[in-house]
């Protein structure tokens, strides 16, 4: 039978638990960040400037959506993960994304 008393994380030291918390915030910042200005780029007008978007309907929806989306990621830059399975999944999806959202940053620019 499993011991219930004790969850696996009370077996790691404070000291890791603060380090694995702290760099999961880090990489889930980056990630956002990074999502955000991509999504920021990719919601400009192709072939006009912002004040002329709305001459071109798709331009013009294009944009709007990306703010609404800018706004909502904005947003979540300010809502902290609290629990331990959380900052242990932000760490693990940070390492893959954040070099992913970069190369896509790159690539889009």
């Amino acid at each position: 039978m499993a011991n219930l008393e004790h969850p696996p994380e009370a077996n790691v030291s404070p000291d890791a638990s603060h380090v694995l918390r702290l760099a999961a915030i880090v990489l889930r910042t980056l990630f956002i960040v990074l999502v955000l200005v991509l999504t920021l780029r990719v919601s400009l007008p192709q072939n006009e400037t912002i004040w002329t978007a709305y001459d071109t309907p798709a331009d013009l929806v294009r944009l709007l959506l990306g703010l609404g989306v800018c706004a909502w990621l904005a947003y979540q830059l300010f809502q902290v993960p609290h629990d331990a399975g959380s900052s242990r999944t932000w760490f693990y999806l940070g390492l893959v994304a954040v070099p992913f959202a970069l190369i896509t940053l790159f690539a889009v620019w």
